[in-house]
């Protein structure tokens, strides 16, 4: 599932990325991959904006303004165009 186009507010700072993985592991729409045993965005326009990678992840890597996208929309009164 993709939301709106070129809006999610995810940051990825591959130079203090050390690929644990865990934000492989907790984010439910598959925004990120493994590539060479690197993490990478594979789909930025798949984050719903949760916030999952970024609590989970432990050196600071990843930011998000969750609560202002797609997933504060579908949790709070479901309008959010999404496709």
């Amino acid at each position: 599932m993709k939301y709106i186009k070129n809006v999610t507010t995810l940051n990825f700072n591959k130079d203090k990325c050390i690929n644990c993985r865990k934000c492989f592991d907790v984010c439910p729409h598959r925004v990120f991959m493994v590539n060479q045993d690197k993490i990478e965005i594979s789909d930025k326009d798949k984050c719903m904006e949760c916030g999952a990678c970024v609590n989970n992840c432990p050196v600071g890597a990843l930011s998000v303004n969750n609560g202002v996208g797609c997933a504060y929309a579908i949790l709070g009164d479901g309008s959010c165009g999404c496709d």
